[in-house]
């Protein structure tokens, strides 16, 4: 009889969490849901994050609210979400970023801190400056006059050590030139930096600058991807095209603190695998020159770790001063 009743005990503490997971799960969200971006308004992290909220909203019947929470290269708003409480109501927005940040001792955020639940989104770099610069028509002239003037071109990236900044980086490494970086707190401000005429230059993602280009204030010379964006920037070249090697872009994907309940991970991934779906979605980043590339919980988890193999190696034999 006793043997029986601490076999029954035994179950009954392996199995008790067990239906404490799949109860909060069912019970999820039981409040509003909250998706932190790293990054200040405006920008394509952001614009991501507030159509996606669109999407969970519908999928999950329940309120998302999208919150700012910019700094430090993405880690102020990642360092607050993985500090949340671990039950699915905080989501961050994750970049390429997070995946940078230790190596560059920006932070000590590393991916092991998140639970992702699925990437959504590729995101090029568009080579852009003000469209009344005379001395910029072409990649061309943008790359001969950087390297007569070593050290003045100014280049306004979302902060030190951010993928635009390395994308910048990158093409200064391959045409030899210097260029004099500029860090904000987001692509945003460094776009608004770049139209006020503070700024010369800036590496950021195409729908990024959108706005600015069809109101006729900036202009994009050329795109860092392999092909050309047949959406919305038909008539720009590649830096390959112009004989520069040059192919860099992030991606942005979401994730939650790391002991959040496997349920509740698996019902936001499902959620967010069903707002991806949309042709709303699609057509928005599409439109904004990025790329839908949906991938779910264990794909994503995958990527990131091969993402924080290949930048760390990158990184260690980069000057990103």
């Amino acid at each position: 009889m006793k043997r029986v009743f601490s076999i029954f005990l035994v179950l009954s503490l392996f199995l008790a969490p067990l239906a404490f997971a799949e109860d909060a799960a069912a019970k999820f969200p039981e409040r509003e849901i909250r998706i932190i971006v790293p990054y200040d308004a405006g920008g394509a992290s952001d614009m991501t994050s507030r159509i996606i909220a669109t999407g969970l909203e519908a999928a999950l019947k329940g309120t998302v609210l999208v919150e700012n929470r910019s700094g430090g290269s993405g880690s102020v708003g990642m360092t607050y979400a993985r500090e949340s409480a671990a039950d699915g109501h905080t989501i961050c927005y994750i970049p390429v970023e997070l995946v940078m940040q230790k190596i560059l001792g920006i932070s000590d955020l590393v991916p092991e801190d998140f639970a992702f639940i699925g990437r959504l989104t590729e995101v090029p770099a568009a080579l852009t400056v003000k469209s009344d610069d005379d001395r910029f028509n072409s990649v061309d002239d943008f790359i001969k006059y950087a390297q007569a003037n070593p050290g003045k071109v100014t280049v306004g990236n979302s902060g030190t050590g951010s993928i635009w900044h390395i994308a910048a980086t990158r093409l200064e490494e391959e045409t030899q030139t210097q260029f004099n970086h500029i860090p904000y707190d987001g692509a945003a401000p460094a776009v608004t930096s770049l139209m006020g005429g503070h700024i010369d230059a800036v590496t950021v993602n195409p729908g990024e600058v959108l706005a600015g280009v069809e109101a006729g204030k900036l202009k994009v010379l050329a795109l860092m991807t392999e092909e050309r964006d047949t959406v919305s920037f038909a008539d720009i070249p590649t830096l390959k095209e112009s004989g520069i090697d040059v192919v860099i872009g992030g991606w942005g994907a979401m994730g939650v603190p790391k002991d959040t309940p496997q349920a509740v991970v698996d019902k936001l991934s499902a959620a967010l695998e069903q707002a991806a779906s949309t042709e709303e979605f699609k057509k928005f980043i599409a439109e904004r020159g990025m790329i839908v590339h949906y991938m779910d919980a264990a794909s994503a988890t995958e990527f990131i770790d091969e993402q924080a193999v290949f930048f760390n190696d990158m990184l260690s034999n980069m000057d990103l001063d």
